[in-house]
């Protein structure tokens, strides 16, 4: 039940803390009205009002993060980073808390490569570029003209936007506000974001000692894994790439999806190896990651709790509609999409595709007052781990979620346990 996660969330705002006794009468009073004398009905759906949606989403086609090690190169031409005029969106890039836009230490990792053609690693495309303008002209149909959810212009008290700092993040969200509001804007448009060292909209190997300690390694080990081994081998021998050449799967797959995006191909032999490929880049995160919940807590817990934290806000009685948002926009990466479809229960052990998006609507029924939570991937509904339908009560959805949500406190106790053991083991020795 909601009341169950309330109790269980000590550290959650004073307002739904105080909710408590409100929320278990109308769960109560929605049991006994949903439920019959041959058990539970279907929701009427036409009784439900939608209160809230978020949306994840992985940014737009972009040109490969490392290239293959072969004389024949792709050329990434600079014209594929021409600006399309109808993605054009006037934005402001602030920090967390409105102030300038912090450095990107990633984006400057990025640039020490450029490839053939001029382009830098892992920069947006005008590929990519139309399909996040695609992505926010479904958002504006879903919820501007198919039902008056959202308002046709931008309004900085119903939206609140959040991307990754690094570039091709920043500008995928540009294209995405520029498909979802094409009209005239209310207020500023400001897109914020955080420190690389405090960063939850990916997993944070650098800040966070014992996840860095876990993964490391392990990446490599991945490849020497019976069957991943073998094949890892067949295709490095197929593509003319020498043994000892240091390219995994997740190279491999990573300059194949940036090549079939923009119509490019290196070499011929590639797109034969295209399922191989994508499966064993996904076999090998999931041997880095392992299959324990601390480690997926690790990888996506903190952002776990943003969504949850928006989730009861909304539904806190105590906050007044106002002052919650409609929809929340996180601009995020594969990285981070992957353990959240684990999480949730909805992993299809495929590989995230650009511009693909998660997204979580609110909705409350209007007689019973009970909330519930309707879940899509790539537009798809979806029946998420713990859930008995594809509408999903909001107490079994936060339960689902619990398993592997971080709150800040204890992100940063597992973080530094590592750290804590380390320094022992140091002082130990010098005893």
């Amino acid at each position: 039940m909601i009341s169950d996660v309330f109790r269980r969330r000590l550290w959650a705002p004073v307002g739904v803390l105080t909710s408590l006794a409100y929320l278990v009468h109308q769960r109560r009073v929605a049991l006994a009205e949903m439920q019959g004398a041959h058990g539970q009905h279907p929701v009427d759906r036409s009784l439900l009002e939608l209160k809230m949606v978020q949306v994840v989403f992985r940014h737009g086609a972009r040109s490969p993060l490392k290239p293959l090690p072969q004389e024949e190169q792709v050329e990434w031409n600079i014209q594929l980073l021409e600006v399309p005029p109808q993605t054009q969106f006037d934005c402001t890039v602030t920090d967390l808390t409105g102030g300038p836009k912090p450095y990107s230490p990633l984006d400057s990792q990025y640039r020490k490569t450029v490839l053939k053609g001029g382009m830098f690693a892992g920069q947006l495309t005008k590929v990519g570029m139309w399909q996040m303008f695609a992505l926010g002209e479904r958002l504006k149909k879903n919820y501007v003209e198919d039902i008056p959810f959202l308002s046709p212009t931008f309004n900085p008290q119903e939206v609140f936007v959040r991307s990754t700092n690094i570039y091709r993040n920043l500008e995928s969200t540009r294209c995405l506000l520029a498909g979802l509001f094409p009209h005239q804007k209310e207020g500023p448009i400001i897109i914020h974001t955080d420190e690389a060292s405090s960063e939850v909209l990916y997993p944070n190997f650098h800040n966070c000692c014992s996840l860095r300690k876990r993964i490391r390694g392990r990446r490599q080990a991945a490849s020497l894994q019976p069957g991943i081994s073998e094949d890892l081998k067949k295709v490095k021998e197929g593509l003319g790439i020498a043994s000892s050449d240091e390219v995994d799967f997740i190279v491999l797959l990573d300059n194949m999806a940036a090549e079939q995006a923009h119509g490019l191909l290196s070499f011929p032999t590639l797109a034969r190896f295209t399922q191989l490929i994508e499966q064993r880049a996904v076999d090998t995160v999931l041997y880095m990651q392992s299959d324990d919940r601390e480690s997926l807590q690790l990888v996506v817990g903190p952002f776990l709790h943003l969504l949850e934290n928006n989730l009861l806000r909304a539904v806190d009685p105590a906050i007044p509609a106002g002052k919650t948002r409609k929809l929340y926009l996180y601009a995020v990466h594969d990285t981070t999409l992957m353990p959240l479809l684990m999480a949730l229960g909805i992993f299809d052990h495929k590989w995230p595709p650009f511009a693909v998006d998660v997204t979580l609507e609110l909705y409350q029924h209007q007689e019973s007052k009970e909330w519930f939570v309707q879940l899509y991937y790539r537009g798809e509904e979806q029946v998420p781990r713990g859930c008995p339908d594809r509408l999903c009560p909001l107490d079994k959805f936060l339960n689902t979620m619990s398993v592997y949500t971080l709150n800040p406190e204890k992100y940063h106790t597992l973080c530094s346990q590592a750290q804590v053991m380390n320094s022992e083991m140091q002082s130990d020795r010098r005893i």
